[in-house]
């Protein structure tokens, strides 16, 4: 079970980050490595001290880093190897378009490639189609999400939904 927590610039550097994560897990019954942070490329651009020790003790707590909405951004190349981060987020307004503009498609490759030739895994924002899953899967995307797979639900009904279809859910 993977657990990603979308978190704003203003939310990590609240002083209580980690230890609402590190709780919330424990009431999970979930192992630290479960849990993804998903910070934007704009957090790391202000290298700021408090920014990097927070990153450090989430990393030091066992938790996975990964960067949303990758290529909208500045997207400072030097960030992917200064931070420890597990994944790429290729943002939607890349996938949008996929399957009808060559610019969208090499964009998304490209950002594909290169998280790979890193050691990142990616994952593609918005898929809402075959057609763009299965051309991300054709350029190696390694996880998509979207409105393929899901609509935004309630709580309860995603968990009945993770129940009907085999899944163990600890509520």
């Amino acid at each position: 079970c993977q657990v990603s927590v979308n978190v704003s610039p203003r939310q990590f550097v609240s002083d209580t980050l980690v230890d609402t994560c590190l709780a919330a897990l424990r009431e999970l019954d979930l192992p630290p490595h479960s849990m993804v942070i998903e910070i934007t490329e704009g957090l790391l651009l202000t290298d700021r001290a408090d920014v990097v020790d927070k990153l450090g003790r989430l990393r030091s707590a066992g938790m996975q880093l990964a960067l949303d909405d990758f290529g909208t951004g500045y997207s400072a190349m030097a960030y992917l190897k200064k931070f420890n981060i597990e994944y790429l987020k290729v943002d939607r307004s890349f996938v949008r378009d996929l399957d009808a503009d060559p610019s969208d498609k090499a964009i998304a490759e490209a950002i594909i490639v290169m998280a790979h030739k890193l050691g990142l895994k990616t994952i593609a924002e918005g898929v809402e189609t075959v057609a763009q899953r299965d051309l991300l899967a054709l350029v190696g995307c390694d996880m998509v999400q979207g409105y393929l797979y899901a609509r935004p639900m309630p709580v309860a009904e995603f968990l009945a939904s993770l129940r009907s279809e085999g899944a163990v859910v600890v509520a």
